[in-house]
């Protein structure tokens, strides 16, 4: 890419940075831009039409079997960057996008959550696999969780600066207060709650393979991560009777209707339909 457009992208950057976007959303929309730019052999900007979105579309991104969520991104990139910096306006709508499917979420029974909480033995790593699904935490708000957030007398954790730049509060479960002085006492973490061996931040990556033995050593053969647990917590609550305004709250999602599609997976409702064969008189 040459200097010109290495300078576009750098102020398009302090562009987002100044707005408060996220470091994940400046680091994909830059690089959307980059990869675009690096498609039409670096074209100035100026020249760039529709036409050249759609070609980038149809032999780039649906050529290499990219995802729906990968073309969005990709185009809000292109899109928020000739808005901004050209100050003109290239109309993605012409390009029509495909609806993302609607997967229902993946769910661990209880017996499959407790097989994996007690399959480890290491101290760290088991709290803090039972703190990501005791609490219904995202993997990035575990990782950023600092010592000062947990209000022990209270009961509560406050999750800050959350997905949508939300905090919210969740409840501490008593059952697990044994385990955190336990904790305490064995690592005396000193900002963030769950440290690398150096100190400082513990990583996404540890964090994936800490779970992935767990799931190993439990027997589970299902490709697990560290979000089935938050599903399955807001699950296990819905099936458990909680009301899903509730769920909404803890979860800290900003539309209930993000938060309704665990109803479709929970079987609260569902034990309670009986099959038209269960009212037969028949021999099986």
């Amino acid at each position: 890419m040459d200097a010109p457009l290495h300078s576009e992208i750098r102020r398009f950057k302090d562009w987002l940075r100044n707005r408060r976007y996220s470091e994940a959303t400046i680091k994909s929309y830059s690089e959307a831009v980059a990869f675009f730019f690096r498609f039409l052999n670096n074209k100035p900007p100026g020249f760039i039409t529709n036409e050249d979105l759609e070609i980038f579309n149809r032999d780039y991104i649906i050529r290499r079997k990219y995802s729906v969520s990968y073309q969005s991104q990709v185009i809000n990139g292109v899109k928020l960057f000739f808005n901004i910096l050209e100050e003109r306006v290239l109309d993605p709508e012409i390009i029509k996008r495909p609806k993302k499917a609607k997967s229902l979420p993946n769910v661990l029974s209880k017996q499959e959550v407790k097989d994996i909480l007690q399959a480890l033995s290491n101290l760290k790593h088991r709290f803090m696999l039972v703190l990501l699904y005791s609490c219904g935490l995202r993997r990035s708000e575990i990782l950023n969780l600092q010592v000062e957030h947990i209000q022990y007398d209270r009961g509560m954790i406050l999750i800050k600066n959350s997905k949508g730049k939300k905090d919210r509060v969740v409840r501490f479960p008593e059952i697990l207060h044994d385990l955190y002085g336990e904790y305490l006492k064995a690592y005396q973490p000193k900002k963030y709650l769950i440290e690398g061996r150096g100190g400082g931040q513990y990583s996404a990556r540890s964090l994936a393979e800490v779970l992935k033995a767990a799931v190993e050593k439990a027997g589970i053969k299902k490709p697990v991560t560290p979000h089935w647990l938050r599903h399955s917590y807001a699950t296990h609550l819905h099936e458990g009777g909680t009301d899903i305004r509730y769920i909404q709250e803890l979860l800290g999602h900003q539309s209930s209707k993000t938060t309704e599609i665990y109803t479709h997976v929970s079987n609260r409702e569902m034990r309670e339909i009986r099959s038209p064969i269960e009212d037969m008189d028949i021999k099986i």
